[in-house]
Protein backbone atom coordinates (compact mmCIF):
# COMPACT_ATOMS: atom_id res chain seq x y z
CA UNK A 1 0.00 0.00 0.00
CA UNK A 2 1.26 3.44 -0.69
CA UNK A 3 2.61 5.09 2.18
CA UNK A 4 0.49 7.85 2.20
CA UNK A 5 -2.79 5.53 2.31
CA UNK A 6 -3.66 5.26 6.30
CA UNK A 7 -6.66 2.40 4.93
CA UNK A 8 -7.66 0.72 1.52
CA UNK A 9 -10.63 -1.30 0.53
CA UNK A 10 -10.02 -3.22 -2.86
CA UNK A 11 -13.34 -4.48 -4.51
CA UNK A 12 -14.55 -5.38 -1.21
CA UNK A 13 -17.98 -6.97 -1.08
CA UNK A 14 -20.29 -8.46 2.10
CA UNK A 15 -22.79 -10.78 2.04
CA UNK A 16 -24.61 -11.80 5.14
CA UNK A 17 -27.02 -14.61 4.65
CA UNK A 18 -26.75 -17.15 2.08
CA UNK A 19 -28.83 -18.66 -0.94
CA UNK A 20 -31.77 -16.65 -1.94
CA UNK A 21 -32.31 -15.38 1.59
CA UNK A 22 -28.60 -13.62 0.93
CA UNK A 23 -27.92 -9.75 1.24
CA UNK A 24 -25.40 -7.64 0.00
CA UNK A 25 -24.17 -4.95 1.87
CA UNK A 26 -21.51 -3.97 0.32
CA UNK A 27 -21.14 -4.67 -3.90
CA UNK A 28 -17.26 -4.35 -4.97
CA UNK A 29 -16.14 -1.42 -3.44
CA UNK A 30 -12.69 0.12 -3.74
CA UNK A 31 -12.08 2.91 -1.73
CA UNK A 32 -8.99 4.56 -0.70
CA UNK A 33 -8.27 6.90 2.51
CA UNK A 34 -5.45 9.18 2.22
CA UNK A 35 -3.21 9.51 5.81
CA UNK A 36 -4.42 13.04 7.28
CA UNK A 37 -7.59 13.41 5.64
CA UNK A 38 -11.26 13.81 6.31
CA UNK A 39 -13.69 11.14 4.76
CA UNK A 40 -17.73 11.25 5.31
CA UNK A 41 -20.25 8.36 4.31
CA UNK A 42 -23.51 8.99 3.65
CA UNK A 43 -26.15 6.87 2.21
CA UNK A 44 -29.98 6.21 2.67
CA UNK A 45 -30.39 3.52 5.77
CA UNK A 46 -29.55 -0.10 4.34
CA UNK A 47 -26.78 1.54 1.83
CA UNK A 48 -23.97 -0.40 3.87
CA UNK A 49 -22.72 2.69 5.59
CA UNK A 50 -21.93 0.61 8.84
CA UNK A 51 -20.66 -2.41 7.07
CA UNK A 52 -18.05 0.08 5.13
CA UNK A 53 -16.96 0.88 8.59
CA UNK A 54 -17.09 -2.70 10.12
CA UNK A 55 -14.68 -3.97 7.25
CA UNK A 56 -12.46 -1.23 7.23
CA UNK A 57 -11.71 -0.50 10.65
CA UNK A 58 -11.14 -4.96 10.73
CA UNK A 59 -14.45 -5.71 12.65
CA UNK A 60 -15.45 -7.83 10.09
CA UNK A 61 -14.60 -9.80 7.39
CA UNK A 62 -15.67 -9.22 3.82
CA UNK A 63 -16.87 -11.96 1.94
CA UNK A 64 -14.30 -11.09 -0.96
CA UNK A 65 -11.60 -8.43 -1.62
CA UNK A 66 -8.91 -6.91 0.77
CA UNK A 67 -8.48 -4.66 3.78
CA UNK A 68 -5.52 -2.88 4.11
CA UNK A 69 -4.87 -0.98 7.65
CA UNK A 70 -1.17 0.70 8.39
CA UNK A 71 -0.13 -1.17 5.51
CA UNK A 72 -1.34 -4.62 6.87
CA UNK A 73 -3.61 -7.33 4.89
CA UNK A 74 -6.12 -7.77 7.58
CA UNK A 75 -7.37 -10.69 6.14
CA UNK A 76 -4.16 -12.48 6.26
CA UNK A 77 -4.13 -12.07 10.26
CA UNK A 78 -5.54 -14.20 12.74
CA UNK A 79 -8.47 -13.16 15.79
CA UNK A 80 -5.13 -12.10 18.16
CA UNK A 81 -2.68 -10.43 15.34
CA UNK A 82 -6.30 -8.19 14.21
CA UNK A 83 -6.82 -7.33 17.84
CA UNK A 84 -3.13 -6.22 17.91
CA UNK A 85 -3.28 -4.46 14.94
CA UNK A 86 -6.98 -2.58 16.22
CA UNK A 87 -5.50 -1.81 19.71
CA UNK A 88 -2.21 -0.55 17.96
CA UNK A 89 -3.48 1.36 14.66
CA UNK A 90 -7.45 2.33 15.07
CA UNK A 91 -9.30 4.78 17.10
CA UNK A 92 -13.40 4.31 17.53
CA UNK A 93 -15.81 6.81 18.30
CA UNK A 94 -19.67 6.36 18.49
CA UNK A 95 -22.48 8.05 19.29
CA UNK A 96 -23.02 6.42 22.61
CA UNK A 97 -19.85 7.47 24.40
CA UNK A 98 -19.11 4.23 26.16
CA UNK A 99 -18.12 5.71 29.02
CA UNK A 100 -17.73 4.19 32.21
CA UNK A 101 -19.55 5.65 34.92
CA UNK A 102 -17.33 4.70 38.03
CA UNK A 103 -13.82 5.86 36.09
CA UNK A 104 -12.92 9.58 36.18
CA UNK A 105 -12.35 11.15 32.58
CA UNK A 106 -8.26 10.29 32.67
CA UNK A 107 -8.94 6.99 33.82
CA UNK A 108 -11.86 6.15 30.89
CA UNK A 109 -8.49 7.73 28.43
CA UNK A 110 -6.11 5.59 29.82
CA UNK A 111 -8.93 2.05 30.62
CA UNK A 112 -8.09 0.38 26.64
CA UNK A 113 -4.44 0.66 27.33
CA UNK A 114 -4.84 -0.55 30.84
CA UNK A 115 -7.06 -3.58 29.06
CA UNK A 116 -4.07 -4.06 26.70
CA UNK A 117 -1.57 -4.37 29.49
CA UNK A 118 0.39 -0.91 28.59
CA UNK A 119 1.68 1.76 30.60
CA UNK A 120 0.71 5.12 29.87
CA UNK A 121 3.24 8.04 31.01
CA UNK A 122 1.21 10.91 32.90
CA UNK A 123 2.26 13.26 29.60
CA UNK A 124 0.72 11.08 26.86
CA UNK A 125 -2.54 11.10 29.48
CA UNK A 126 -2.11 15.09 29.77
CA UNK A 127 -1.78 15.45 26.49
CA UNK A 128 -4.60 13.43 25.20
CA UNK A 129 -6.80 15.62 27.65
CA UNK A 130 -5.80 19.00 26.67
CA UNK A 131 -5.63 18.64 22.48
CA UNK A 132 -9.60 17.81 23.59
CA UNK A 133 -9.84 20.84 25.80
CA UNK A 134 -10.62 18.60 28.90
CA UNK A 135 -7.18 19.18 31.01
CA UNK A 136 -9.41 20.57 33.79
CA UNK A 137 -11.89 18.34 33.86
CA UNK A 138 -9.46 14.43 34.33
CA UNK A 139 -11.22 14.12 37.75
CA UNK A 140 -14.68 14.54 36.54
CA UNK A 141 -16.89 11.27 36.36
CA UNK A 142 -18.95 10.94 32.83
CA UNK A 143 -22.20 12.57 35.38
CA UNK A 144 -20.25 15.34 36.29
CA UNK A 145 -19.84 16.09 32.27
CA UNK A 146 -21.88 17.38 29.77
CA UNK A 147 -22.44 15.34 26.55
CA UNK A 148 -20.01 16.76 24.27
CA UNK A 149 -17.33 17.06 27.23
CA UNK A 150 -18.50 13.01 27.08
CA UNK A 151 -17.96 12.42 23.56
CA UNK A 152 -14.74 14.78 24.16
CA UNK A 153 -13.51 11.84 26.08
CA UNK A 154 -13.92 9.25 23.73
CA UNK A 155 -12.31 11.05 21.41
CA UNK A 156 -9.30 11.35 23.82
CA UNK A 157 -10.14 7.78 24.61
CA UNK A 158 -9.98 6.85 20.74
CA UNK A 159 -6.89 9.29 19.93
CA UNK A 160 -4.32 8.02 23.02
CA UNK A 161 -2.87 5.06 20.83
CA UNK A 162 -2.21 8.05 18.17
CA UNK A 163 -4.23 5.65 15.81
CA UNK A 164 -3.63 5.48 11.84
CA UNK A 165 -7.28 5.86 11.33
CA UNK A 166 -9.83 7.17 13.41
CA UNK A 167 -13.47 5.49 12.69
CA UNK A 168 -16.46 7.45 13.65
CA UNK A 169 -19.80 5.94 13.58
CA UNK A 170 -22.51 8.78 13.95
CA UNK A 171 -20.37 10.58 16.38
CA UNK A 172 -22.66 13.47 16.66
CA UNK A 173 -26.30 11.88 16.80
CA UNK A 174 -26.77 12.41 20.50
CA UNK A 175 -25.38 15.86 20.52
CA UNK A 176 -27.54 18.96 20.12
CA UNK A 177 -26.55 21.34 17.60
CA UNK A 178 -23.94 23.72 19.20
CA UNK A 179 -22.34 20.76 20.67
CA UNK A 180 -21.78 19.15 17.39
CA UNK A 181 -19.99 22.32 15.97
CA UNK A 182 -17.71 21.72 19.05
CA UNK A 183 -16.84 18.05 18.20
CA UNK A 184 -17.07 18.44 14.70
CA UNK A 185 -14.43 20.86 14.50
CA UNK A 186 -12.57 19.33 16.79
CA UNK A 187 -12.41 16.24 14.27
CA UNK A 188 -11.13 18.56 11.89
CA UNK A 189 -8.48 20.08 14.13
CA UNK A 190 -7.30 16.64 14.58
CA UNK A 191 -6.78 16.39 10.81
CA UNK A 192 -5.32 19.98 10.26
CA UNK A 193 -2.93 19.93 13.13
CA UNK A 194 -1.94 16.58 13.90
CA UNK A 195 -2.42 15.11 10.73
CA UNK A 196 -4.62 12.53 11.85
CA UNK A 197 -7.04 10.46 9.21
CA UNK A 198 -10.44 10.36 9.82
CA UNK A 199 -13.53 8.18 8.35
CA UNK A 200 -17.21 9.52 9.68
CA UNK A 201 -20.39 7.83 8.91
CA UNK A 202 -23.00 10.41 9.27
CA UNK A 203 -26.59 11.07 8.17
CA UNK A 204 -26.22 14.99 8.21
CA UNK A 205 -24.79 17.18 5.71
CA UNK A 206 -23.72 20.04 7.68
CA UNK A 207 -21.80 17.16 9.81
CA UNK A 208 -20.15 15.67 6.64
CA UNK A 209 -19.22 19.80 5.26
CA UNK A 210 -16.72 19.27 7.99
CA UNK A 211 -14.94 16.42 5.84
CA UNK A 212 -12.50 16.99 2.92
CA UNK A 213 -14.29 14.18 0.45
CA UNK A 214 -17.66 12.78 0.70
CA UNK A 215 -18.73 9.70 -0.31
CA UNK A 216 -22.08 8.60 -1.10
CA UNK A 217 -23.10 4.99 -0.75
CA UNK A 218 -26.65 3.63 -2.93
CA UNK A 219 -27.47 -0.37 -2.29
CA UNK A 220 -23.78 -1.35 -1.38
CA UNK A 221 -22.15 1.03 -3.98
CA UNK A 222 -20.58 3.84 -4.25
CA UNK A 223 -22.79 5.84 -6.08
CA UNK A 224 -20.83 9.75 -5.79
CA UNK A 225 -17.81 10.93 -4.61
CA UNK A 226 -18.18 14.77 -3.84
CA UNK A 227 -14.60 16.32 -3.35
CA UNK A 228 -14.77 19.36 -0.75
CA UNK A 229 -11.97 22.12 -0.21
CA UNK A 230 -9.55 20.49 2.21
CA UNK A 231 -8.18 23.53 3.65
CA UNK A 232 -10.23 24.84 6.41
CA UNK A 233 -13.40 26.37 6.11
CA UNK A 234 -15.36 29.45 7.90
CA UNK A 235 -19.16 29.16 8.76
CA UNK A 236 -20.38 30.55 5.34
CA UNK A 237 -18.36 28.32 3.38
CA UNK A 238 -19.45 24.69 5.78
CA UNK A 239 -22.86 26.14 4.97
CA UNK A 240 -22.42 26.31 1.05
CA UNK A 241 -20.68 22.93 1.38
CA UNK A 242 -23.86 21.30 3.52
CA UNK A 243 -26.08 22.73 0.65
CA UNK A 244 -23.95 21.20 -1.87
CA UNK A 245 -23.88 17.73 0.04
CA UNK A 246 -27.67 18.06 0.56
CA UNK A 247 -28.64 18.76 -3.14
CA UNK A 248 -26.05 15.36 -3.87
CA UNK A 249 -27.97 12.74 -1.21
CA UNK A 250 -31.78 14.21 -3.00
CA UNK A 251 -29.45 13.08 -6.60
CA UNK A 252 -28.67 9.96 -5.25
CA UNK A 253 -31.59 9.01 -3.28
CA UNK A 254 -29.83 9.51 0.48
Amino acid sequence: MPSNHAADLIDVTKNYGIGEGAVTALDHVSIRFAAGTFTAIMGPSGSGKSSLLQCAAGLDNPTSGQVLLAGVDVGQLNEQDRTVLRRDHVGFVFQSFNLVGSLTAAQNVELPLRIGRRRLSKSVLEDALRIVGLEDRSTHKPSELSGGQQQRVALARAMVTRPEVLFADEPTGALDSATSHDVLALLRDLVDQQGQTVVMVTHDADAASYADRVIFLVDGVVSEILDLDSQPRQHQQRADSATRIAAQMTQVGA
